[in-house]
């Protein structure tokens, strides 16, 4: 399907509303019935990656026309010959190159390898309501299929139930709930990574994280996201919440302490409060006073004892970026994600997403050339991973080329979010007494559910392959969107492997930036990338004058 378009006849899947360029709708809902690529996937898995109606249908592409810059009009190269990177053990046979045989594991990090068997990781799952409701779908299928999930920003802050007493957490039990959920069965793949900001710096998430936790867990420091250059947000509806987040240090607006504006919401003419986080680094008005504090902060996490640190930086422009991949480079940082305008799970104000920053294909392409150029200096440049409205099989690949050799990780979002909603929902119909405990949202299963089955084993192609893995006395215990998890990536990994098939690329690190070419001369003139009929010709004129 073409990133715009609202509906795929050949696949039978369509949008619920506006197309964003991720494939995925501008507005996701937690209840929806479907029935876009995402939310098919997290139940058919590969079968999505084919045409539907075997038999019955001929079928033609209509991604031909390409305007503009964005992943759209980035095309995947295919060869005629060769493999390279053929996995050991394998020869060079065509009875073992077979895109089943392609290997998609990857590791990322600085002395310390993190070990991952497919090239995604989540997006920051924080404190926004939607990422606790789904933690257990969100963060068992991480842990079961081996790729890292971040908790994101202002989890203890916002816990009514955290105790934190003169600046030190002394209770955290929704950090400990979802830290504690992945390890379940996590088997060492995978990662869990706890991001801070300014408030989770001041109460002592790291400090917290270490003595309880000890380095298992990577420490992430936060410069922003793609989906807002502000702090983040969430919205309550409870006077008394937004009172006590006021009292825990927290911007709320309007202020909850106003006597007209708590008079306002007993009118109803206020009908909830915004929480917002602080801006880092506001006393700071050069480049190098930012680095002097970056590296002091890197040194104060290793002396707690943290050997895994990453970044996340958003769309700030050049001088941002530079700062990010130079810093984080120079401190041994173990990854950088940087995330392109237009994203966002949460609460980020529409206009400036729609508005603001540098979005992710020219922000990726500058990324490259500014680790380039590094690495040319003989300088060692950070494993990156690229983030920024990114959903399918042919995203992972185009990053993963645009920003080779640094990029390891495709950050997906709200695509990962997507099967845990389903999965919710699917299970909250089919065992009634948990939907309230689960948070699913429907009464009945729709038609697109139902025309892959009645019961959750006919439901998810992906089933039988979790039991495979964890036995089928312990499926009794793994939520629904944990399944729909691990089917959508089935489906995400064997399009990548047939990608890289074509590609003759059998390992993910032998992915290049030759792997892809530019369907427009604008997009070749933004990031470097040849023009298609550009790439290759000169052996293809040495071939016909030879």
């Amino acid at each position: 399907m073409h990133d715009s378009q609202k509906s795929n006849d050949v696949l039978g899947t369509i949008n619920r509303g506006n197309a964003a360029e991720s494939g995925l709708c501008t507005l996701c809902r937690a209840d929806c019935k479907g029935k876009c690529e995402t939310w098919s996937a997290s139940m058919k898995g590969r079968k999505l990656l084919y045409p539907r109606d075997f038999g019955f249908v001929t079928a033609g592409a209509s991604n031909t026309s390409h305007v503009g810059v964005s992943y759209g009009s980035l095309r995947i190269q295919g060869y005629t010959h060769g493999s390279v990177g053929v996995p050991a053990g394998l020869s060079h046979s065509t009875n073992d190159c077979t895109f089943n045989n392609v290997s998609i594991e990857t590791e990322f990090g600085s002395k310390v390898k993190t070990k991952a068997r497919v090239p995604v990781m989540t997006g920051a799952l924080g404190s926004t309501f939607i990422a606790a409701k789904y933690w257990d779908s969100f963060a068992i299928g991480a842990a079961l299929v081996g790729f890292p999930i971040v908790i994101g920003e202002n989890v203890v802050g916002i816990d009514q139930k955290a105790v934190i007493e003169n600046g030190k957490i002394k209770v955290a039990p929704e950090l400990d709930r979802r830290i504690d959920t992945f390890f379940r069965y996590y088997d060492g793949y995978g990662a869990i990574i706890v991001q801070m900001n300014v408030e989770d710096t001041r109460n002592g998430v790291a400090e917290y994280v270490m003595d309880k936790y000890g380095d298992k867990v990577i420490i992430e420091l936060k410069w922003g996201q793609g989906a807002k250059d502000i702090g983040g947000e969430i919205q309550v509806s409870s006077l008394d919440y937004a009172l006590f987040l006021k009292k825990r240090g927290y911007l709320v607006d309007p202020d909850p302490t106003l006597p007209e504006v708590q008079e306002a919401f007993k009118s109803g003419a206020v009908k909830s409060f915004a929480r917002h986080s602080r801006l880092g680094y506001t006393d700071m008005n050069s480049s190098a006073q930012v680095e002097e504090a970056f590296r002091a902060e890197v040194e104060r996490l290793r002396s707690i004892g943290y050997k895994r640190i990453t970044l996340k930086t958003g769309s700030y422009g050049m001088e941002g970026l530079a700062m990010a991949i130079k810093y984080s480079s120079e401190a041994g940082l173990d990854l950088l994600t940087i995330d392109g305008s237009g994203g966002g799970t949460g609460m980020s104000p529409w206009n400036m997403m729609e508005n603001w920053g540098v979005p992710s294909l020219f922000l990726h392409s500058k990324a490259w050339e500014y680790a380039s150029l590094l690495k040319n200096n003989g300088k060692r440049v950070i494993d990156l991973s690229f983030a920024g409205g990114l959903s399918r099989e042919d995203h992972i690949f185009k990053a993963l080329a645009l920003g080779a050799p640094f990029v390891k990780l495709v950050c997906m979002g709200r695509a990962m979010m997507i099967p845990a909603f389903l999965g919710a929902n699917i299970e909250g119909v089919l065992q009634p007494e948990n939907k309230l405990s689960i948070h699913g949202n429907w009464d009945n299963l729709p038609a697109g559910v139902t025309a892959n089955g009645l019961h959750a084993d006919e439901i998810f192609a992906g089933y039988f392959d979790v039991q495979k893995k964890i036995g089928a006395e312990e499926m009794a215990k793994i939520p629904y969107g944990a399944i729909a998890i691990w089917t959508l990536c089935d489906k995400l990994s064997a399009g990548l492997q047939q990608f890289m098939s074509g590609a003759r690329k059998f390992s993910l690190s032998e992915i290049s930036r030759d792997d892809i070419f530019a369907a427009n001369r604008e997009t070749t003139r933004e990031t470097g990338i040849a023009f298609m009929t550009d790439a290759l010709d000169d052996r293809a004129k040495m071939i016909l004058t030879s």
